[in-house]
C-alpha cells in the first residue's frame, strides 16, 4: 500500500518536537497573536497525536512540527501552520465521539476549513493507495487527478499543506534510512513535483524532486553525487573569484546588488544529461552566478556590463522579464565564456522577482489584510483573482519539460495551458479509484452513463463514500461512487424530466432519450408487423415471403414497412393490389416484361398521371412519387417498376432507390419532369433554431407569405435548441428556394431541404 497519513500504533518513546528552538522557527514572521493560535494547536495536536505513526513509520507529532516548519519557510499565515498541526487528527469525535467537527468549535471556520480541505485530499491519497485495479494509470488519469486535487483545494493554501506533508514523508525516508516504496516515489514525481512548478514553488519543487529521485535511481543519483564532490573545490573556487570580479565591476559602474553562486540540483543535472545527450563534463550551467539588483533597469545594466566582461554564447541569452514564463517567472539568463574557455550561466533579476522565483504564488500570497502577522481579515478582490488566476495555471493538458530547458524553476515550466473552468466540473472516483469527469450537478446516474451505457440503464442505486444515497444526490468532487445495477431493464422515463433533476449530463440525457426512441421504435415494428400479417391471413396469403412484399411495395426492408404502417403512413389496401392476380390485358397496353430503356426524348415520352413524370417509352402508365425521399422539380429523378402500383418515382441517390434497383435491375426506368400543370409535391424542409416564444408563430408566417400549404410538422427540442421538420406542399424547386431563402432571414434560423432517402 502506498504511505499516506493514517493513524497506527506507534511503540518508540515519545520525543517533544515542539520544543522552544522549533516553536522560534516556526513562529518566524508573526506576531503574539499567531504565536498564540500556534500554542493552542501544538497542545491540541500533543494530545490527540501521542503514540500515533503515519503508515510511513513516521510519528504524527513529528510529521505534523515538520510540515509547519516548511511551510514557516513559505511565508504563509498563522492559520496555514496550525492547520499543519490539526489536518492529522482524528475527524469529527471519531475517538472522542462527539457528534460536531471539534476542531470547528475550537478553532472557528477558517481553520476548520483549511483541516477538511487537507484531510479531504488525504482520503484522496488513501483511495489511491488501496485500489488494485491496474487500468486506473496512465497520463489522463494522472491529469484527473491533478485536477481533482485541485478542485478539491478550494483555497491555495490547502494545496500547499498537502505539498508541504509530501515533502515531510519523503524527508523522513530519506533521514531515518527506511526504503521508500516505488509508487510513492512515482507518485510524487508525477503528480506533486509538476504541482509544485505550476504554483512557482521552486523551494518544494526541486527538494521533492532530488529526494524522489534518490529513491527510484539510487545508482544514478549516487554517480552524479559523485562526480560534483569531486570537482566541487574546483568550482567553488571558480565560483569565488568570479563572484568578486563581479562585484567588483558593478561597485565600479554605481549598481548596488547581491552575487552568489546558484546551487545545482541532482534530478535537473540528469534530466538536463538525458534530454539534451549530454555527458556530465559538457554542462555549462554546473558552474553559475546569480546577481540580485534593486529594479529593472538595473538588470539590464548589470547584463550589458557581464557582457563586455566575457563572451555570450549565441541563442543561450532568455529575456523573461519583459516575456515572463507561464508560471509567472521573470528573470534575465544568459551564458558566457571566460578567457579559459570556461562556460558559466548568469543569471540577473531584483529581490521581487527572486522571492517569486524561489515561492511561486506562496511568496507574497495576500491571505491576511494583515499578511503573514496572524490577522484575521481577509483580502477580498485580490484573493478571488488570484484563486481564477490559479486555477487557470494549473489546469494543464499535460505536463511534458521542455527538451531545452530542464534544470530551474523557469526551466521546467511547461507550455501555458488553455483555461479551464473547474467550478463548472466535478471529480469523482470508482471503488477502484478512477477519477472520473462530470459537470457540476451531476447525479449518480450520470455516473454510471460515463462508465458505460448499459450499466446507466440498469442503474438502480448508488452508494457513495460507503453510504446508499437517493439517485437524485448531487456529487462533490473527491467522494467515491458505486452503483447498483439491475442484472436487466432500462432507465426511466422520470429521468428525461428536467423538473425532477436525475440528469445533469447532455450526454447522459441523450442516452436515456436513445433507449426511448429505440423502444417506440421496436413497438412500432411490432405494431406494424401484426397488422400486416393479419391483412395476409385474410387474404389467405400467409406464407409469402415478407422481405419480398416490403421490395415489392418500394421499401427497402420489411421493418420499414411495418413502421409505415404503424404510423399510418401506408394503406393495407394496396397489399392486396399488389397480391392481386393481373387480369388479362391488351398486349399492346400492358407493361412488356422485359422494358428496354430508351434515351428521355419528347418523341417517346408521355405524361401519365397527376404526377407530372414523363416515362420513357410507355403511355398512360400509373405513377406514384415514393415517401422515402419525396421527389420534386426539379430533382434528378428515376422510376422502378412495382407490381400493380404502376411507377414509383424516386429522387436520383435514394438510398431505397439504389438497394432496389441492385435487387430487380429489369425494373428500372427512365423518367422525366414533364408539364406539371397545377401538381403539387409533398416536400420536408429542415430548420434548426434557438427556443423563442414567438418561433412557430414567426415560421407559421413565412409559409403563409409564401403560400404554401403544412401538411406535417414534426419538432424535437434539445435544451435551448429545436429542430422542426415541416412538410409543405410546392410546385417546382423556385417555390423550394424562395421559402429556404425567406426562412433563413429570421434570426437564429438554419432552413435546409431534407432529402429522407
Amino acid at each position: 500500500m502506498r504511505p499516506c497519513l493514517t493513524l497506527m500504533a506507534h511503540s518508540a518513546p515519545n520525543t517533544n518536537y515542539f520544543d522552544a528552538q522549533w516553536l522560534d522557527r516556526v513562529s518566524v514572521g508573526l506576531d503574539d497573536d499567531g504565536r498564540h493560535l500556534l500554542m493552542k494547536a501544538v497542545d491540541w495536536a500533543q494530545e490527540r497525536l501521542e503514540g500515533a505513526a503515519a503508515t510511513t513509520g513516521e510519528p504524527l507529532n513529528r510529521h505534523c512540527a515538520g510540515a509547519a516548519v516548511i511551510l514557516a519557510g513559505l511565508g504563509s499565515d498563522a492559520a496555514t501552520r496550525a492547520s499543519a498541526l490539526l489536518s492529522v487528527t482524528p475527524e469529527q469525535g471519531e475517538a472522542s465521539g462527539e457528534k460536531q467537527d471539534v476542531v470547528l468549535k475550537a478553532f472557528g471556520p477558517e481553520i476548520a476549513t483549511l483541516v477538511q480541505g487537507t484531510r479531504a485530499l488525504l482520503r484522496l491519497a488513501r483511495v489511491t493507495a488501496q485500489a488494485r485495479d491496474t487500468r486506473v494509470g496512465g497520463v489522463d488519469q494522472k491529469e484527473m487527478q491533478r485536477k481533482m486535487l485541485l478542485a478539491m483545494a478550494a483555497d491555495l493554501r490547502i494545496v500547499l499543506l498537502r505539498l508541504a506533508s509530501r515533502l515531510q514523508s519523503l524527508r523522513w525516508y530519506a533521514e531515518s534510512r527506511l526504503p521508500c516504496p516505488e509508487a510513492f516515489a512515482k507518485e510524487t514525481m508525477e503528480l506533486y513535483t509538476p504541482l509544485a512548478n505550476r504554483l512557482g514553488i521552486w523551494q518544494l519543487k526541486w527538494e521533492m524532486e532530488d529526494l524522489a529521485f534518490r529513491f527510484l535511481e539510487p545508482a544514478t543519483y549516487k554517480a552524479i553525487a559523485m562526480q560534483l564532490e569531486e570537482r566541487r573545490v574546483e568550482r567553488e573556487a571558480f565560483i569565488e573569484q568570479t563572484i568578486a570580479r563581479v562585484k567588483a565591476a558593478l561597485s565600479d559602474a554605481g549598481i548596488p546588488a547581491e552575487v552568489s553562486g546558484r546551487p545545482k540540483h541532482i534530478y535537473s543535472i540528469w534530466n538536463k544529461m538525458r534530454i539534451k545527450n549530454l555527458s556530465f563534463d559538457r554542462l555549462y550551467d554546473l558552474r553559475a552566478l546569480r546577481i540580485i539588483v534593486e529594479d529593472e533597469r538595473a538588470c539590464y545594466a548589470a547584463l550589458a556590463l557581464v557582457h563586455a566582461m566575457w563572451t555570450p554564447v549565441p541563442d543561450e541569452f532568455d529575456d523573461y522579464i519583459s516575456r515572463p514564463k507561464p508560471n509567472g517567472y521573470r528573470s534575465l539568463h544568459t551564458v558566457v565564456v571566460d578567457e579559459q574557455g570556461r562556460t558559466f550561466e548568469v543569471q540577473i533579476r531584483t529581490q521581487q522577482m527572486h522571492i517569486f522565483a524561489e515561492y511561486g504564488m506562496a511568496a507574497h500570497w495576500r491571505y491576511k489584510e494583515a499578511g503573514a502577522r496572524g490577522g484575521t481579515e481577509q483580502a477580498s478582490s485580490g484573493y478571488d483573482r488570484r484563486i481564477a488566476w490559479m486555477r487557470q495555471l494549473l489546469a494543464w493538458e499535460s505536463e511534458h519539460v521542455s527538451a531545452a530547458r530542464a534544470d530551474s524553476p523557469d526551466d521546467n515550466a511547461g507550455p501555458a495551458a488553455a483555461p479551464v473552468d473547474t467550478d463548472e466540473r466535478i471529480y469523482v472516483m470508482t471503488p477502484q479509484a478512477r477519477v472520473i469527469e462530470l459537470p457540476q450537478g451531476a447525479t449518480p446516474i450520470d455516473f454510471a452513463y460515463y462508465l458505460h451505457t448499459d450499466l446507466g440503464h440498469r442503474c438502480r442505486g448508488a452508494r457513495v463514500d460507503g453510504q446508499m444515497v437517493p439517485l437524485l444526490t448531487r456529487l462533490k468532487t473527491g467522494q467515491t461512487v458505486e452503483i447498483i445495477a439491475a442484472k436487466s431493464g432500462g432507465p426511466s422515463r422520470d429521468w428525461l424530466n428536467p423538473q425532477l433533476g436525475y440528469l445533469a449530463s447532455p450526454r447522459s440525457r441523450a442516452k436515456v432519450r436513445a433507449w426511448f426512441n429505440a423502444i417506440e421504435l421496436q413497438e412500432r415494428i411490432s405494431q406494424g408487423q401484426a397488422l400486416v400479417e393479419k391483412e395476409l391471413q385474410r387474404l389467405g396469403k400467409t406464407a409469402i415471403n415478407l422481405e419480398q412484399l416490403a421490395q415489392e411495395l418500394g421499401f427497402a426492408r420489411a421493418d420499414d414497412l411495418y413502421v409505415a404502417v404503424a404510423k399510418d403512413e401506408f394503406s393495407l389496401r394496396q397489399i392486396d393490389q399488389v397480391l392481386k392476380e393481373p387480369e388479362p390485358v391488351d398486349e399492346t397496353q400492358s407493361v412488356p416484361p422485359d422494358i428496354i430503356v430508351h434515351e428521355p426524348g419528347r418523341s417517346s415520352v408521355s405524361k401519365t398521371g397527376k404526377s407530372g413524370v414523363l416515362v420513357v417509352g410507355v403511355d398512360s402508365l400509373m405513377t406514384q412519387l415514393a415517401g422515402c425521399c419525396k421527389p420534386a422539380p426539379p430533382d434528378a429523378i428515376v422510376g422502378f417498376v412495382t407490381r400493380g402500383r404502376g411507377v414509383s418515382i424516386h429522387r436520383a441517390g435514394c438510398p431505397s432507390f439504389n438497394t432496389l434497383s441492385l435487387r430487380h435491375p429489369e425494373r428500372v426506368i427512365d423518367v422525366a419532369w414533364g408539364g406539371t400543370g397545377e401538381a403539387v409535391y409533398p416536400v420536408d424542409i429542415s430548420i434548426r433554431a434557438q427556443q423563442s416564444p414567438n418561433l412557430l408563430r414567426d415560421l407559421s408566417d413565412v409559409f403563409g407569405r409564401q403560400r404554401l400549404n403544412v401538411v406535417s410538422i414534426n419538432t424535437q427540442s434539445r435544451q435551448s435548441l429545436a429542430h422542426m421538420i415541416f412538410t409543405v406542399e410546392v410546385r417546382d424547386g423556385d417555390q423550394i428556394n424562395r421559402a429556404l431563402a425567406a426562412l433563413n432571414e429570421l434570426p437564429g434560423v438554419t432552413a435546409t431541404r431534407r432529402h429522407q432517402g
